[in-house]
């Protein structure tokens, strides 16, 4: 039976998420039509741009992200703490760049409200808007409703551009976010459509490669969104950043990409990206895991077994799918 869609976010099983959007029919919406031949690829640099707007608007950080021609994956961390330290001013500042604002909180912010009974109307307002500023379905709904209208408009037409409300997966720990940003990073050369993960255009991993190479993030002028910075170290070090070294995770994404493509032999080289071992991933099972052709299989949420056991009680759930793939990737200690 299918999750309520406020039931599918839990920030005390995990702030961080994996959340896929499909075009509707899984049709090239933001490719190449093949009946056509019209290509709309410049509709990935739309999803950029409003990914970048988004990130500095929200208090939800962008880990990953890829825009393919009929879907886009993205992993989030949200961080409600950052929302509730802004002030009012800031609450509306930000709000204003999604939404009109009412005339009575117009007035309130030019000190024309004139008793207690509208103040705090205001007051409640804003706070709702502050919970909405942390929280990941507004995130999506601002991001496709704005890619929709925008396409509608363009193709001069009414109707559906994305299938349905967006999925999500939360992600228990830090296997499971090194594994979902590795899936999510790797998707164009999974499907064959670039080399390299540097070649990767409109993904996350293309845009840190170039950051750090002191290149322009993107060949064009589109501006990138703000990536969360990976803040090193071996443990699950919580909101000061992503858990893991960069050069650790650039070599394993350049490792797993290695395995994906045509032609190479399916045996595990011996020289594993250390973090593997680190974070007692399995080799094997991570290179099926990755591999073309083949999906990640858990459901709502990712990481070990006895991490999902937890989450599912902490969701209110009796169990989660995805425990024998969990047992198989992640074998829990002991």
């Amino acid at each position: 039976m299918p999750i309520a869609r406020k039931e599918q976010v839990c920030l005390e099983a995990t702030p961080y998420y994996h959340v896929i959007s499909r075009c509707v029919r899984r049709a090239f919406l933001c490719g190449m039509d093949r009946l056509s031949g019209k290509s709309y690829e410049h509709r990935k640099d739309w999803i950029v741009e409003r990914l970048s707007e988004l990130s500095e608007i929200f208090a939800i950080d962008l880990c990953a992200y890829a825009v393919m021609s009929n879907h886009c994956h993205l992993v989030v961390r949200l961080d409600p703490d950052r929302a509730n330290a802004w002030s009012e001013t800031e609450i509306l500042e930000r709000w204003e760049r999604l939404f009109s604002l009412p005339v009575l909180v117009q007035r309130y912010r030019s000190g024309q409200t004139t008793g207690e009974a509208e103040i705090d109307v205001v007051r409640r307002i804003i706070e709702t808007w502050r919970e909405r500023l942390s929280d990941l379905s507004w995130f999506m709904r601002c991001l496709n409703e704005h890619i929709a209208r925008r396409a509608n408009a363009e193709d001069g037409c009414t109707g559906r551009f994305w299938e349905g409300r967006f999925k999500s997966q939360a992600l228990l720990d830090e296997q499971a976010l090194l594994t979902c940003m590795a899936y999510v990073d790797l998707n164009p050369v999974r499907a064959g459509i670039a080399e390299t993960p540097e070649k990767s255009d409109h993904t996350a991993i293309q845009q840190r490669i170039r950051e750090v190479l002191g290149r322009e993030p993107r060949r064009d002028s589109a501006k990138c969104p703000r990536l969360l910075d990976f803040a090193g170290g071996e443990r699950w070090d919580g909101p000061d950043g992503l858990p893991f070294y960069l050069d650790d995770y650039t070599e394993l994404v350049d490792w797993s990409g290695r395995i994906v493509r045509e032609g190479k032999r399916g045996a595990i080289p011996e020289d594993l990206p250390p973090i593997l071992d680190r974070l007692e991933i399995d080799g094997r099972t991570w290179m099926r895991a990755i591999r073309r052709g083949q999906r990640l299989q858990f459901h709502h949420a990712v990481g070990r077994a006895s991490a999902i056991r937890v989450a599912a009680e902490q969701f209110g759930r009796a169990f989660f799918k995805g425990l024998s793939f969990a047992r198989q990737l992640f074998p829990d200690p002991g």
